[in-house]
């Protein structure tokens, strides 16, 4: 995207990582629709605070160039057919999401037992590819920590997805929010940025978070297995 342009987001799911992903999008000038399973009356505040467009979800893709995935895994599956069929021509899907069986989500196994990554099981069930981001970031550090490009306490956070384009595109608006990436590889490596990895949930800059995602081991800890 061209630097300062304007960009139509769609964001379904307004818990804490989107509804202040709607804060940052909002804060940089882009237009933010948002979505949730309780209908738009419930984003009300929200919508005011942000400038943001409280609609159902059927709609939050409308239009959008970049749409966000942000709700529970064990949610994935009853969003509503053709959700995306209203997106911009070559929109890209960002995933958040986390698979929480024990804690949330039960067992999901093709997940579990066909090894499937999170984000590749997330993309079978949308019918598009994803690109993994903002999963192991803490929601309140999206509007503490952002910093400009170079300052030396600047984070980075992991993004993996198999559509090179679309990876650049959702790297380039990390990066204008207020954050540095690392490329963390297609959606068959986004296990090393899963829950129980050393990145997850890590805040540090492109060294160390290059560094967690070599040294993250592939089997699932046992308190994300079901």
């Amino acid at each position: 995207m061209a630097e300062g342009s304007v960009m139509k987001i769609g964001i379904i799911g307004a818990g804490n990582i989107g509804g202040n992903l709607a804060r940052r999008f909002t804060a940089v000038g882009h237009e933010v629709s948002i979505a949730n399973s309780r209908g738009p009356a419930t984003l009300t505040a929200l919508a005011e605070e942000t400038g943001a467009s409280a609609v159902p979800v059927e709609e939050a893709a409308r239009g959008a160039e970049i749409v966000v995935v942000t709700i529970p895994l064990k949610a994935v599956p009853g969003l509503p057919d053709g959700i995306l069929d209203g997106a911009a021509e070559g929109f890209a899907v960002i995933d958040t999401g986390n698979y929480y069986p024990q804690q949330r989500d039960g067992r999901i196994d093709a997940i579990e037992d066909d090894g499937l990554t999170e984000s590749r099981w997330t993309a079978q069930q949308i019918g598009h590819t994803v690109i993994k981001a903002f999963n192991g970031t803490y929601a309140q550090d999206l509007l503490d920590r952002p910093r400009p490009a170079g300052a030396p306490d600047r984070l980075a956070l992991p993004v993996a997805g198999d559509d090179a384009a679309a990876k650049q595109r959702v790297r380039d608006l990390i990066d204008e929010i207020g954050f540095d990436t690392v490329d963390s590889g297609g959606l068959d490596d986004s296990w090393r940025q899963q829950p129980g990895t050393p990145v997850y949930g890590f805040q540090e800059g492109v060294d160390a978070v290059t560094k967690a995602l070599a040294e993250a081991p592939q089997e699932r800890p046992a308190d994300f297995r079901a």
